[in-house]
């Protein structure tokens, strides 16, 4: 056994050197640096990684020095405080089940933070939390060209097509979603991958989620194109080629109850600058799979969002070093 981890964490140091060719996407990429073998069950495990630690900040060792407050915890950007928590834990009316108005759903009712903590969704497999954990995986896995989904060990994407439709309740700015997006940032960069990866899931994101209007664009293949538009409120950058009669007037989510709070404190805030364009995708698929590029076109109508890149080398370690700490963890 010690010779396997001793011969495994070898072979992840020496991949992890290497530069990600153009043709080989993120998500295969990263699965080989970080866990070895390029399978289904390796693609699953490091987006179950990353998109927890999204959800909840930093909770495996080592990662390359990179803070992670997470989505729960409150924070702040652009100067503006941002608190997501209320959306998930049912304080806010804002869940679209087929209604004209959003309901109350806890999707933190399988055991919050703490199955996360253990690389699972939840502590069953029928609650809210489990339903959209999983989803959060395979939708990301899809985002980043995961080669291996499909098949067993981790599943394809089967949840509703339009992003525009889950979220339309929740009426959230571009400080909201921006806020998203850098946690997607940091938790890429905690794990060592490479500031130009990190901007191409960026700019994918926004492409498909940061502006008003958006005409329907394609976010898994299969599916086509949807109305994908998050940022749906009025200080929302308005999308090019907008299309504003495809979309229902915003509807404010209703308080519930007040007694939520954040399980963490602000550890840092966050601003947009104008690093790379933020046009929308109007190809097939905006998947995330090639260094600084993506199928996007046209040009911004403001400034978009900066995805904080905390490289490995400005913190003294690596990917390797998080190549070798993930599979000691895992082996």
């Amino acid at each position: 056994m010690r010779f396997s981890k001793v011969s495994a964490l070898a072979v992840a140091a020496s991949t992890a050197q290497a530069q990600r060719p153009e043709d080989t996407s993120i998500c295969d990429y990263y699965t080989t640096a970080l866990l070895k073998d390029n399978s289904a069950d390796n693609q699953a495990t490091l987006l179950t990684l990353v998109v927890n630690t999204v959800v909840i900040g930093n909770y495996t060792q080592p990662n390359v020095g990179v803070s992670v407050p997470g989505i729960l915890a409150k924070g702040q950007y652009n100067g503006n405080d941002v608190n997501l928590l209320p959306y998930f834990n049912g304080d806010l009316a804002s869940s679209n089940r087929g209604g004209d108005k959003g309901v109350s759903v806890n999707f933190l009712d399988d055991g919050g933070a703490e199955p996360l903590k253990k690389n699972k969704p939840a502590n069953g497999v029928s609650s809210n939390q489990y339903f959209l954990l999983t989803h959060l995986y395979q939708f990301f896995g899809s985002l980043l060209g995961c080669s291996q989904q499909g098949m067993p060990g981790f599943d394809a994407y089967d949840g509703f097509p339009s992003m525009y439709e889950v979220h339309k309740f929740m009426a959230l700015d571009e400080n909201e979603v921006g806020y998203f997006i850098t946690q997607v940032g940091l938790a890429a960069s905690s794990f060592g991958v490479a500031d130009s990866d990190v901007q191409a899931v960026g700019k994918a994101l926004i492409g498909l989620f940061d502006h008003r209007c958006s005409p329907p664009t394609t976010a898994i293949k299969a599916q086509g194109p949807q109305l994908q538009a998050i940022c749906i409120a009025d200080t929302c950058p308005l999308a090019e080629n907008a299309t504003c009669d495809k979309y229902e007037p915003v509807i404010e989510p209703t308080l519930v109850s007040s007694s939520s709070s954040a399980s963490a404190t602000p550890t840092g805030s966050y601003s947009s600058g104008a690093p790379y364009p933020t046009a929308h995708p109007t190809g097939s698929n905006s998947t995330a799979t090639t260094t600084g590029s993506s199928s996007q076109s046209g040009s911004p109508t403001s400034s978009s969002t900066v995805i904080p890149t905390a490289g490995a080398a400005a913190n003294g370690l690596g990917l390797a070093a998080v190549a070798g700490g993930v599979l000691a963890f895992m082996l």
